[in-house]
């Protein structure tokens, strides 16, 4: 799950600066938050040891290298002429135009030859043309010497005139906070690529996986962005729920809905490489590491304005603080809600195309395994995150005040003090 609507987590940088009365109840309910939050980092690191994927390829990475020819690559080709004809085998179905393309090998062993490879219909209606560069494989193993064939276009540019652009707004826009959020965007890459995913391919059990390294991401990604606050720690503390609780209630729905995984060509193939993968673990680890965007938007925010409602009015209560902040909460809920559904309803597209073209009752289409999936992921997921602001809230207007009574406690205890001197 991602959100695509933007809210100011921090402090104004146009606010006054908080007072020193703020600024110590901030501090002791940091500590108190502290005292929850040790024990789930410390189990969270010892997790991360325990369930570190080893050196060894797992059985579906062997699986794979078995099934490439050995010694594959994938250099890049610029096409240097190319011939198209016609290849329609069906003379009632729509023309369908092939194509013969003599390529440069720009790259690896074979830089500088100059090879031809076929290229498929559905290549050739995308569009290829003269001094284009496209992805090249190439077998070394074949008889005869290497062979060369079309395996995807190159999109290194454009990805990566993307990333630049997107790291200078974020930069530009949201200046130091903003560069922060992207060196904990690479750290989360860097737990999923080198933990979570080979993780799932171990024998462990998926869930397990996929918790620990959530929760390790959300450790440092929230206050790497957000800086080491009690709105902060109070998010932290909203997010680890709603992170367990889409576990447990994912757990519960994967099994009653007795989904298996493998609904589409990925999972099968998948499949053949390893078929002792728990298949129904990875739609649940899938569903715990989806919710990871929007849990930290919506806490984050919750955390914000409880903590600004206090420090604005420091006697309100615990009760009027909760009630304040879920008056934001419901609209947070409102808009995120829908950015959920969307959200899912967008990358199952093609899904939902080929499900209106059938002609199935609509609710046969709904609980189908292939579209029950998506509906199982995207209802845990939302509710997951409307029971994170109640929550979030909550423990936001406990631990405020919570500081404000031990300030209290200690004023007395410096009050009596005083009284007995001046008594002396």
């Amino acid at each position: 799950m991602s959100s695509t609507h933007a809210h100011s987590h921090g402090p104004d940088p146009d606010a006054p600066p908080p007072t020193e009365e703020a600024l110590a109840r901030r501090r002791r309910a940091v500590w108190l938050m502290l005292l929850l939050l040790v024990p789930v980092g410390l189990a969270t690191v010892i997790g991360l040891i325990a369930l570190w994927p080893g050196a060894e390829p797992t059985r579906a990475e062997l699986a794979a290298q078995q099934a490439l020819p050995p010694g594959t690559t994938y250099p890049d080709g610029r096409i240097v002429s190319i011939e198209t004809f016609d290849c329609g085998v069906d003379p009632t179905g729509p023309p369908q135009t092939c194509a013969t393309a003599v390529v440069e090998v720009l790259g690896g062993e074979g830089a500088g030859d100059f090879e031809g490879i076929d290229m498929p219909p559905e290549v050739v209606a995308a569009g290829v043309s003269e001094g284009e560069t496209l992805v090249l494989t190439r077998d070394a193993g074949a008889e005869g010497g290497p062979t060369y064939a079309f395996y995807d276009y190159a999109r290194d540019t454009p990805i990566i005139v993307l990333a630049v652009a997107f790291a200078l707004v974020v930069g530009v826009v949201a200046r130091l906070r903003g560069l922060a959020s992207l060196l904990g965007l690479a750290f989360a890459f860097f737990v999923l690529l080198q933990f979570v995913l080979p993780g799932l391919l171990t024998e462990e059990h998926p869930t397990l996986v996929s918790l620990v390294g959530s929760a390790a991401i959300m450790f440092v990604v929230l206050y790497l962005a957000h800086g080491f606050s009690a709105r902060t720690t109070t998010a932290l503390v909203g997010t680890l729920f709603g992170l367990t609780l889409v576990a447990v209630m994912g757990s519960l729905a994967v099994s009653a809905a007795r989904l298996t995984g493998l609904t589409d060509e990925d999972a099968f193939t998948l499949q053949r490489f390893d078929p002792t993968l728990s298949f129904s673990g990875l739609v649940l680890a899938g569903i715990v590491v989806a919710g990871l965007g929007v849990l930290n938007d919506v806490t984050i925010t919750q955390a914000s304005a409880i903590w600004q409602l206090h420090e604005v009015s420091p006697e309100m209560t615990w009760r009027e603080l909760y009630t304040r902040g879920m008056t934001v909460g419901r609209d947070h809920i409102a808009s995120t809600v829908y950015t959920i559904v969307f959200a899912y309803a967008g990358a199952a597209l093609p899904l939902l195309l080929l499900l209106e073209i059938y002609a199935t009752p609509v609710w046969t289409l709904i609980t189908s395994a292939a579209l029950a999936e998506e509906v199982i992921r995207t209802l845990v997921g939302a509710i997951a995150l409307v029971l994170a602001v109640p929550v979030t809230t909550a423990a936001g207007a406990f631990f405020a005040k919570a500081a404000d009574t031990q300030a209290g406690t200690v004023s007395e205890r410096g009050m009596t003090a005083l009284r007995t001197r001046f008594a002396r």
